[in-house]
């Protein structure tokens, strides 16, 4: 049998941090082993589930490259399957017809609560047979009353839960509609899925799905449930920490590769080892080698990541993903540098893409205003002559490259017996509108000749404007 595997969200909002990393795991434990990986959308809550978070799932799962073999199914296009679930389980006698009210309900878990007992519904509808013809029901799943269900979790260990613990769970609703244990129960036995992977936070359920799957005469896959993720603050990673969706770090400016590298150390490791390429990571993931320990998000190891992806990859690829977020702070990059060569020279002086984007303006579009703390600093009175200077010397080159743009500035400063500084700072703020740049002969290569000539002019006027101020 095909090894598979499945990522099961509900689209009741954005596909946040702890889904991807469980997705993560789900797809390189279906590729390590050849397998198949399953996307479904879990969308039987009718009122929570948009098609806003279904599309945030899909842009998420493309954007981190995490492609599914077979889906997405979703399980509102299967309410007949789950009805001839329920029927089986029904004529099978594994469920049954309860009456009960809510108001009914809640009273039996209070009295189990005063008599110190585990609070659940006391099974009065479980054997009856006196069904009245005009009073809605819900169906039960009949659970058994004896006995342990082990699960034998591949992050865990073996865990034993006492039938007596367990409820005769709701199936479907008194509006007809299944309810998630059987939904998942059923979509797991018909999608074949091998191994479920999913956060410890189901661990509760795993139990009761493994008794329906039984009654139902179907396999019981393997589990393996993945410790939460906590913030810095210790508390599971929520809101409150920042970014947790998945497309909001794409907002901020990481890279995909980064924030999988980031997630797959998040509660598994190989050695000292902290950077790992795709195929790496499926090469060497285990769910056996899991922690079953909480994990901590830090976001100050993510950057780390994202620089060294951003300084060590393809910077054509890079710069794929850099001309999103030029777009998106309404910068054009038709008439300059390429993006990839821009990448070259801004990769290892920014933390994320968004900040890439921010400092490289300037190859992209003019401006009329200078960093004022840089003019004040730079573009002094004593700066006209070696301005004036290196103007005419870069005008004159008939080769715009790094080397003699270099030696253009170099001769300036040599003829007017000047540091280098003496002319570079002053022609930095002139080309840049700023302080801060790579290499100087390498930033004004990619910008156009001309444009440098024009922007040398318009902070010559602003060194006169200082002298005419006195």
């Amino acid at each position: 049998m095909t090894l598979t595997t499945r990522f099961a969200p509900s689209p009741t909002g954005y596909l946040h941090v702890g889904g991807a990393r469980t997705a993560l795991y789900s797809w390189l434990y279906a590729k390590k082993n050849g397998g198949d990986f399953i996307l479904r959308i879990e969308d039987t809550d009718l009122e929570r589930s948009t098609q806003a978070s279904v599309d945030a799932i899909m842009d998420g799962m493309n954007w981190l490259n995490l492609e599914w073999t077979h889906g997405p199914y979703f399980q509102t296009e299967r309410f007949d399957r789950y009805n001839e679930a329920i029927e089986q389980l029904l004529a099978s006698g594994n469920a049954y017809r309860c009456y009960s009210t809510s108001e009914e309900v809640d009273a039996m878990r209070e009295e189990a609560k005063a008599k110190g007992e585990i609070e659940k519904y006391n099974g009065l509808w479980r054997d009856r047979t006196d069904h009245p013809a005009d009073k809605p029901f819900v169906i039960r799943f009949k659970n058994p009353l004896e006995g342990d269900v082990i699960i034998q979790d591949m992050v865990k260990g073996d865990i034993a839960i006492s039938n007596e613990q367990l409820d005769d769970l709701i199936i479907a609703r008194s509006d007809g509609t299944p309810t998630y244990n059987l939904t998942v129960v059923v979509d797991d036995w018909d999608m074949k899925v091998s191994h479920v992977v999913r956060g410890d936070d189901h661990v509760s359920n795993t139990p009761k799905q493994i008794n329906i799957l039984r009654a139902l005469g179907a396999d019981v896959p393997q589990y393996a449930h993945i410790p939460m993720i906590l913030g810095d603050d210790g508390k599971r990673l929520s809101k409150r920490h920042g970014a947790v969706g998945v497309m909001q770090y794409r907002d901020d400016g990481f890279l995909p590769e980064a924030l999988l590298n980031y997630l797959v150390r998040l509660g598994w490791s190989h050695g000292d080892q902290e950077i790992f390429s795709r195929e790496e990571m499926i090469e060497l993931f285990d769910l056996k080698d899991c922690n079953r320990a909480p994990s901590g998000f830090n976001t100050d190891k993510l950057i780390w990541v994202n620089q060294h992806y951003m300084k060590t990859m393809d910077p054509a690829y890079v710069a794929k993903h850099l001309a999103w977020h030029m777009a998106d702070q309404g910068i054009n990059t038709d008439n300059g540098p390429a993006l990839a060569d821009v990448v070259k020279i801004q990769a290892d002086r920014v933390k994320t893409l968004k900040e890439m984007a921010d400092i490289s303006r300037y190859f992209y579009e003019d401006f009329t205003e200078l960093d004022a703390k840089a003019v004040k600093k730079h573009l002094r009175p004593v700066v006209k002559e070696p301005m004036m200077l290196v103007k005419d010397k870069l005008a004159a080159l008939t080769d715009w490259s790094p080397e003699p743009i270099h030696a253009a500035i170099k001769d300036t400063a040599v003829e007017l017996a000047l540091g280098m500084g003496k002319v570079g700072m002053p022609l930095r703020v002139a080309a840049t509108g700023g302080g801060n740049s790579p290499s100087l002969d390498i930033t004004l290569a990619l910008l156009d000749q001309s444009k440098v000539i024009e922007r040398i002019e318009h902070a010559l006027v602003v060194v006169e404007a200082r002298i005419a101020a006195g």
